[in-house]
């Protein structure tokens, strides 16, 4: 069973890398990176700032930066754990793929699909209630997991398991957050 898990991965990756094309390269390229988000990170961090006072907010910054440290070392664990091939380096398929971008580290589980939904979760959980539309923000771990596998960086599998453990991170950070940080902190601002 686990043998046909990973061969229908696999030849679910070789179909979404098909779908690339060389002029679409440099986008995928340009979306995979974080430093190119920054703009969508400053509406976030000003919808952040606009729902708490300047003391909260730069509580949550840190508070964030820890979520995400959290999650990206729980991934760099994971990945070393199982060893998992990445597909740009896959022999079996590297003649049959797009290999956009090369990485020597291991494929499973991915850090971007991960870091990327457990921010978005717990931002989502966290502004819900005064931004009806801040749903939208889940376009951007859809956009940045796939970017990955366009770029022969990771597995479906990969992605997919990055969006749970993320998924549950945010929900995780989001729940210790309101149940131990939120209350004291308007507390003391409150004095």
């Amino acid at each position: 069973m686990f043998d046909y898990l990973l061969h229908l991965d696999q030849k679910i990756f070789i179909f979404l890398n098909g779908l690339g094309a060389t002029p679409f390269d440099g986008f995928w390229l340009f979306l995979t990176k974080q430093i190119n988000w920054t703009p969508f990170f400053l509406v976030l961090l000003y919808l952040v700032y606009k729902k708490f006072d300047t003391k909260q907010t730069l509580f949550l910054i840190v508070f964030i930066a820890v979520l995400v440290l959290f999650s990206d070392q729980t991934c760099n664990l994971v990945k070393n754990i199982v060893q998992r091939e990445r597909p740009c380096n896959t022999e079996v398929i590297k003649s049959v793929i797009r290999i956009v971008k090369t990485s020597d580290t291991y494929s499973f589980y991915s850090g971007h699909a991960a870091n990327s939904a457990a921010v978005t979760v717990f931002l989502y959980l966290l502004l819900r209630k005064k931004y009806s539309l801040i749903g939208f923000a889940f376009c951007w771990p859809i956009l940045f997991g796939y970017s990955r596998i366009y770029l022969g960086l990771h597995y479906p599998l990969d992605i997919l398991s990055g969006y749970i453990a993320g998924t549950i991170f945010g929900f995780g950070f989001y729940r210790v957050y309101t149940n131990n940080f939120k209350k004291s902190l308007k507390n003391s601002t409150n004095r």
